[in-house]
């Protein structure tokens, strides 16, 4: 709890820091990374994936703003007028969209390669077995008749051999 509450205080004195020395750049920031405060919020998981997938998106999002920002003219006006043209906001808030559009496909995609990979392992570890059964015999396995072909009947693999 000690931690935490000292991450808070770097924090703030960070953010008014840079509150008073470039003010701008943090309106543009606050209003172009509000989806990545939702996220931040709704995000109950102690990872808070949702939180760091909806957040690099949405900052690749606002970035460009931002560079436009420094290159130019470093002023509350031309940051206003960066948050009043429709476009630059929808695609600040589309970019965020997309990481939200990634944060809920991907986690079933990696699932069922996952799940596909250790098919294949297990598929790769039964030849193994059946070539050391083939090689050596029954004995090899290292457990009962009944539970070799209960096993293979139902699909499952058999029972790990005491050590």
């Amino acid at each position: 709890m000690q931690r935490h509450g000292t991450i808070l205080l770097w924090g703030g004195i960070i953010m008014f820091g840079m509150i008073i020395v470039s003010f701008p750049t943090v309106m543009v920031l606050f209003v172009g990374m509000l989806p990545t405060l939702v996220a931040f919020l709704i995000d109950r998981t102690d990872e808070k994936f949702a939180t760091f997938c909806v957040g690099g998106v949405n900052f690749s999002g606002v970035f460009p703003q931002l560079m436009d920002l420094w290159n130019g003219d470093h002023s509350i006006a031309a940051a206003l007028s960066i948050l009043s043209d429709v476009f630059i906001i929808a695609t600040m808030y589309g970019a965020a969209a997309f990481g939200w559009m990634l944060f809920m496909s991907l986690p079933p995609v990696v699932a069922s390669v996952l799940n596909v990979l250790s098919q294949t392992r297990l598929a790769a570890l039964r030849a193994i077995q059946r070539d050391l059964v083939e090689e050596w015999g029954e004995e090899v396995r290292g457990d009962s008749e009944e539970e070799a072909e209960s096993g293979a009947e139902t699909g499952t693999a058999p029972p790990a051999a005491p050590a």
